[in-house]
């Protein structure tokens, strides 16, 4: 025996057919956020904040990928901590864009890849800088009232 729809799916599936007859248009699904997925530092990284804090950093001198970890966790004290199955994808997209140029410490060895920032990167640093501002005063304001509401 199949299971029962719950009357919730019922009235999902009839706002969509209603919505298609009306306007031809599909409905929006609700937006599942997977287990164990923070939405905050979500929502720092789908806004650029990490791309902007690794052109930052990189752009006060050659950094490499474990540097950089260590430096995003400090700076965030931990509230954006970074892995390397994270890290090292988006440094070797920065480089595929020409945002940053890599070199080994090492070459022979292939120990430490350094990355400083190209032209390209500075510009695109100046860019985000500008973008992603606003997003993070709206952070700050958020955090600083929930801190007065609950903390007087």
């Amino acid at each position: 025996m199949p299971p029962r729809s719950s009357k919730r799916d019922r009235s999902r599936v009839a706002v969509r057919e209603a919505v298609k007859q009306a306007g031809g248009l599909e409905a929006p699904r609700p937006v599942k956020t997977p287990r164990g997925s923070d939405p905050f530092t979500g929502e720092l990284r789908r806004r650029e904040v990490l791309p902007l804090l690794v052109l930052h950093l990189i752009s006060e001198g050659p950094s490499y990928g474990n540097q950089l970890m260590e430096q995003i966790a400090g700076l965030t004290e931990g509230v954006l901590s970074v892995n390397p199955n994270t890290m090292y994808p988006l440094l070797r997209r920065l480089e595929e864009e020409g945002l940053i140029e890599g070199q080994w410490e090492h070459p022979e060895r292939r120990t430490r890849r350094f990355y400083s920032l190209t032209k390209a990167g500075r510009k695109e640093h100046r860019r985000l800088l500008e973008e992603v501002r606003p997003f993070l005063d709206s952070v700050g304001r958020s955090i600083d009232e929930i801190v007065r509401e609950v903390y007087g």
